[in-house]
Formats: C-alpha cells, sequence, structure tokens
C-alpha cells in the first residue's frame, strides 16, 4: 500500500472571464488591458504533429492572461496581428510561461514576433540545473492541488474554429496558471 498524498483539483479560470479575440474591437480592447500590465501568463497552442519529419504550422492559438482576464487569440492565414506583436515584442512587459521555447520559435518562424522579456518557468523554478519543473508539480508545490491536463484537449486540433469549450479552458488555464504560479514565487522569494 502506498502512502500517496491525494491533491484536491486546481479550479481553473471562470469560463466567463476567458475571451477569444476574434474582430479587431477585440483587439483593441484586449490590447488596452494587456498594454496595462507589467506581467501577462502567456502561452501558445499548435495544431499536434504525429508523423516523423512533419513540421508545425503553429502556433495556432495565443494566450495571454492577466490575473483578471485570459485573451485567446485564434491565429488566422493572412491577418495581422499588429497589436498582438506590440504587447509580446515590449521590454515593460514581463511574459512568463512554461516550456516557452518552442513557443518562441513557432512565433517568430509563423508571424515574424520576436518576444521580448519572456520568463520561462519551467527552468526559473528548476531545483537543479537539468530538471525543468511543469505546470502541474508548480501547482502541487506552490497551491497544494491537482492541475489537470486533458491529452485529449492538448492534442486536440487548435487550427480547427471556433474552439470548443473545453479548447479555450484548457488554453486559458495553461496561460492563467503561470501568472498565479509567478506572483506565487515572488511573494515565496520576498518572504526569503
Amino acid at each position: 500500500m502506498t502512502d500517496e498524498i491525494i491533491l484536491p483539483p486546481y479550479i481553473g479560470v471562470d469560463p466567463q472571464r476567458i475571451v477569444v479575440v476574434n474582430s479587431t474591437a477585440d483587439a483593441i480592447a484586449a490590447s488596452r488591458i494587456l498594454a496595462a500590465s507589467d506581467v501577462l501568463g502567456f502561452d501558445t497552442e499548435s495544431k499536434p504533429v504525429f508523423m516523423k519529419g512533419q513540421v508545425s504550422q503553429g502556433p495556432h492559438l495565443i494566450q495571454l492572461a492577466t490575473l483578471e482576464t485570459v485573451f485567446l487569440y485564434p491565429i488566422r492565414r493572412g491577418e495581422s496581428y499588429v497589436l498582438l506583436q506590440q504587447i509580446l515584442e515590449s521590454t515593460s512587459i514581463l511574459k512568463v510561461g512554461f516550456g516557452l521555447g518552442d513557443d518562441q520559435q513557432r512565433l517568430h518562424a509563423k508571424l515574424g514576433i520576436t518576444t521580448q522579456h519572456v520568463l520561462d518557468l519551467a527552468r526559473a523554478l528548476r531545483t537543479d540545473s537539468r530538471c525543468d519543473v511543469g505546470a502541474k508539480t508548480a501547482v502541487a508545490q506552490f497551491f497544494g492541488q491537482k492541475l489537470q491536463k486533458s491529452k485529449k484537449i492538448s492534442t486536440s486540433n487548435w487550427a480547427v474554429l471556433p474552439l470548443t469549450d473545453k479548447q479555450k479552458q484548457y488554453a486559458a488555464d495553461d496561460a492563467h496558471v503561470a501568472l498565479k504560479i509567478y506572483h506565487a514565487w515572488q511573494a515565496q522569494r520576498d518572504q526569503g
């Protein structure tokens, strides 16, 4: 018999606080809120590739979170993302997330966006130089809760719109939990 500790589930973002940016008006409203922030949760989602040598065409979704709202940007072919680019390339807004190396490379390759002032929590939270810390581990460590990450949703087709409610929730939680963990980590460092 094992003494496995059962953690309560992490309760994600309220669905009413998830905004899908589908128009220029949405983008303007989102950029005003995002530009007023000093730190944002950040992530991207891409349609998965399953064949060896196949190259991802992502990102298909970009997520940016404040503590109050998560903005989801579906990426459509041929559209301009000037306001989003300004946020992602800002040197005065810190963008935090987990495992952001591929995200940054894909953003540059697909949209010409060179993200600036980014903190990859997977590396920042390491306790040894070889082991990155994932969001699940960080949620358990900082909040004493279990982050549910559905493989079915994570490997769903992020290029097909509209997104399902489960996709929206998954994507929003990824960006939002990174921001919450960043703040908890900073509070812990300030106390230590």
